[in-house]
């Protein structure tokens, strides 16, 4: 039963650019599913490591400041469907911390053809634009991360 199976913990990150567009990218596995840098949290890590990791493993690059964090961690749940074929089955989804950082480097420092690549594409795109391209059973949590991080995205957008 998806209900007796634990929550995977880990991360997720925002990443802005100087204009206050944020990172987003098109699965590899999904036709339309977009989101943001996220992943598990790997055994002795915490969850800052663990973000910084996952850009490097996902967009080549981990140039980025650290800008805030989400006061709580957030949940999802996976759709029946995927309860049972991701992360080996052994969880029903995922609870994350999620981290605002600032890109500090160049486009061409972010590379999604990394060692082991999950995005086909990605771009900057406006913030509050995001969750409108994010897979839906992810809305709620992204709305929820975007809330957190509005006053961000608008002073950003502002420099």
């Amino acid at each position: 039963m998806p209900a007796d199976l634990p929550y995977r913990r880990g991360v997720g990150v925002v990443l802005f650019n100087r204009v206050g567009q944020v990172f987003a990218a098109r699965r590899l596995d999904a036709v339309d599913a977009w989101q943001m840098p996220q992943g598990g949290i790997d055994e002795g890590e915490t969850p800052w490591q663990a973000a910084l990791r996952e850009l490097e493993e996902e967009i080549g690059t981990a140039r980025a400041d650290f800008i805030a964090e989400t006061a709580d961690w957030l949940t999802y749940d996976l759709p029946a469907e995927l309860v049972g074929k991701v992360w080996k089955g052994r969880y029903r989804g995922q609870t994350q911390k999620w981290f605002a950082l600032r890109f500090t480097g160049v486009d061409t420092d972010i590379d999604i053809n990394t060692e082991h690549p999950e995005f086909a594409e990605w771009r900057w795109v406006p913030f509050e634009r995001l969750v409108d391209l994010i897979v839906p059973f992810k809305r709620e949590l992204y709305r929820t991360v975007c809330q957190e991080f509005a006053s961000i995205a608008r002073r950003l957008a502002g420099e």
